[in-house]
């Protein structure tokens, strides 16, 4: 067994076709099937069933492609690790973020991160929440930042970086806000959300982590809007409930960073508001450099700058 030998597997089953995986490792598609041939022949199981030109995991394949992923991932830590001991501030560090979050997140953290490291070489990938914890678990970044899931999973750490609080945004001036009472938990008034289920809700994708958030939130207090509206854009959002389109449920940190002057009225909600933490997570018990360290930090000054 060798790295090549993994890393051939991975890609047979991440494209389940020999022309897409070959091309994907910059060898030839008769190359790549000799070598699954000859694999097969030497460990006398089948790792892959053929359907059609589709090359789908057994369930020996399966373990091999799970046993495959921690063992490449050990030797990506390890190399971490020895390049960290040898030259602290040389490296590739791979960061996610939600593309709301990006927007603002970036501009304090990155400037700042390069020049403390500036032969440190960043990836910036942007997706919702659930996108960017798979590529944590498959190695594809190294830290992920995001509003921290109800469900955790056991292979991802995860290291509160602030408390958010997540408010009811309506038009300014809407009738609504009248009823709005004092909430001493809160710099905000609270608002009784029974009140808008006759509005227009405006809603996020259901993938989206805010949006996972406000659906258990509804579910357990059960609140159900006949008039919904779903979009991927939370700028959009924002807009639109300045101009009266609808209501939505948004955090104070979105609101702070994109709605600027806009004709806005916010208010807390739930016993005695409702809070979300804001995480930065990486894989448990991997390698994390200097140099991702500080990253993590400068993340979390910019959150404790808006306290």
């Amino acid at each position: 067994m060798d790295f090549r030998e993994l890393t051939y597997v991975l890609a047979i089953a991440k494209y389940q076709n020999l022309t897409r995986a070959a091309e994907s490792l910059y060898v030839s598609q008769p190359t790549l099937s000799s070598f699954l041939i000859s694999l097969e022949k030497e460990l006398d199981l089948k790792l892959f069933r053929k359907l059609g030109h589709k090359y789908v995991l057994t369930y020996a394949g399966e373990r091999y492609v799970d046993k495959a992923r921690q063992i490449l991932q050990l030797k990506t830590d390890l190399d971490v690790e020895l390049a960290d001991i040898i030259k602290r501030d040389v490296g590739v560090l791979n960061v996610a973020f939600p593309p709301m979050r990006c927007a603002y997140m970036l501009p304090h953290t990155l400037p700042a991160f390069q020049k403390l490291y500036p032969h440190v070489k960043v990836n910036i990938f942007e997706g919702h929440s659930s996108a960017n914890d798979s590529r944590l678990l498959e190695g594809q970044v190294d830290i992920a930042f995001y509003s921290k899931p109800n469900t955790l999973h056991p292979q991802i750490e995860y290291h509160t970086l602030a408390r958010e609080e997540m408010l009811v945004c309506l038009r300014k001036g809407h009738p609504l806000s009248r009823f709005a009472q004092p909430n001493p938990a809160s710099r905000y008034p609270r608002l009784d959300t029974g009140l808008l289920k006759g509005e227009r809700l405006l809603q996020l994708m259901p993938e989206q982590r805010t949006r996972q958030i406000v659906d258990d939130y509804l579910r357990d207090n059960g609140l159900e809007f006949a008039d919904v509206m779903v979009t991927s854009n939370m700028s959009a959002i924002i807009n639109l409930v300045a101009v009266g389109y609808g209501i939505s449920f948004i955090f104070e940190t979105h609101l702070r960073h994109h709605a600027g002057d806009l004709p806005l009225d916010m208010f807390s909600f739930g016993e005695p508001r409702t809070c979300s933490d804001f995480v930065a997570a990486y894989r448990k018990n991997s390698y994390m450099p200097v140099y991702a360290q500080k990253f993590i930090e400068l993340a979390k000054e910019l959150f404790e700058s808006q306290e």
